[in-house]
């Protein structure tokens, strides 16, 4: 079983306010779903942000790594939101159908358009400031369209129809995190499987546009702000594509012994506790009884390998934060087994480096779940 992150090559917010519509904000800290009020009038302009995952990464993963039948989830990490978010809030994602340039500028609140020249997207141009390609507006290619009002053109260009368009919504609560399954868009870039009668080549993978919910231009009404940690964070809340896989196995030596009752002594044997993030690291588990029933034998049963049952699972946590970076996952974090014993593959260079994570395991069994969290823990440097 396998999960891998995938961190973007880019992304933005690009913003509708009439003071902004040229504003690009390629390295800033956070992404923004906001709702700005006019300067000369009462009115509320929406802004929407961008993401792409690097296209040659995608593929060595789907093509490389797995036998092409792949689950995808983009995360998009909430970092703060305003006080006036209405009681439901639907956001929108959905593939982009225009190449577009991610540019090195930082949001400024009162931007003078006359000495700053935009080298990335924004609302109005797709590239820059100075090459001014614009979105499309009008005569949208088959199966793609945008949306915006009056004046206010651009905002981007995206698919749409099955596969190419998702939704979230939040009702009530304090957690504004994005967890989208977009397993679909990701194969419609490499897989001939899901490729349609539109696109019958596939499509080019420009990543994602996420929005509000039918984002209304000249509102009257404030709908208040969503604010997301952008791959320029320093923290570890980067937004990321986590791709899963089965590849587990578990086929066990001659005569095994099944440990499926009674608490259990866990170990891994092999863990070095410090890796770089290039490794793809197979961590060995070892399992026995933790109160062995007494018998007479010519040899330890310290040495006879045991096997957890086919329901065990393995998670990954920040050590710091506690945050959950891999769960407990039915589909997609079973262990594996072979004539060794119990193991699982972590691929390190989905782990952001220069910090400390932590595995746990757990084990389903006639007694119900166990948890083991015995600070196996282990460092992922550059």
């Amino acid at each position: 079983m396998a999960y891998y992150f995938l961190f973007p090559e880019k992304d933005t917010t690009i913003y509708s306010h009439p003071n902004r519509q040229d504003l690009n904000t390629g390295i800033v800290e956070n992404l923004e779903l906001t709702s700005e009020k006019g300067i000369t009038n009462n009115l509320y302009y929406p802004s929407r942000f961008l993401v792409q995952f690097k296209d040659s990464e995608i593929n060595d993963i789907i093509n490389n790594k797995t036998n092409g039948s792949i689950s995808a989830d983009l995360k998009i990490f909430s970092t703060e939101f305003s006080k006036n978010i209405p009681q439901t809030q639907t956001l929108e994602i959905y593939a982009i159908s225009q190449s577009w340039t991610n540019g090195t500028n930082r949001y400024n609140e009162n931007p003078n358009f006359n000495n700053i020249t935009s080298n990335g997207c924004s609302w109005l141009y797709s590239d820059n400031g100075t090459d001014k390609t614009s979105w499309t507006t009008s005569s949208f290619n088959t199966g793609t369209t945008g949306s915006f009002s009056g004046s206010d053109k651009g905002g981007g260009v995206w698919y749409t129809g099955s596969g190419f368009e998702y939704n979230q919504t939040f009702n009530l609560v304090n957690d504004f995190d994005i967890n989208v399954n977009i397993t679909d868009t990701v194969l419609k870039h490499y897989s001939s499987s899901h490729l349609s009668s539109n696109y019958p080549n596939g499509i080019p993978n420009n990543g994602y546009i996420i929005k509000k919910e039918n984002d209304i231009f000249n509102n009257s009404t404030d709908q208040g702000t969503l604010k997301y940690f952008s791959l320029d964070t320093n923290t570890i809340f980067s937004p990321a594509l986590a791709i899963k896989w089965d590849d587990s196995s578990y086929v066990t030596s001659s005569g095994a012994t099944i440990l499926n009752s009674g608490k259990l002594q866990i170990n891994i044997n092999n863990n070095r506790k410090e890796y770089k993030q290039s490794e793809e690291k197979t961590f060995r588990i070892s399992s026995r009884k933790q109160y062995p029933t007494r018998t007479f034998t010519t040899s330890s049963n310290y040495l006879d390998i045991n096997y957890l049952t086919t329901s065990s699972y393995y998670s990954i946590e920040d050590y710091s934060s506690k945050e959950v970076i891999i769960p407990f996952d039915t589909n997609y974090t079973k262990l594996s087994a072979d004539s060794e014993g119990m193991y699982f593959k972590i691929y390190m260079n989905g782990l952001q480096p220069e910090r400390y994570y932590k595995i746990l395991i757990r084990h389903d069994n006639n007694d119900g779940i166990a948890i083991y969290d015995d600070n196996y823990y282990f460092k992922v440097t550059r």
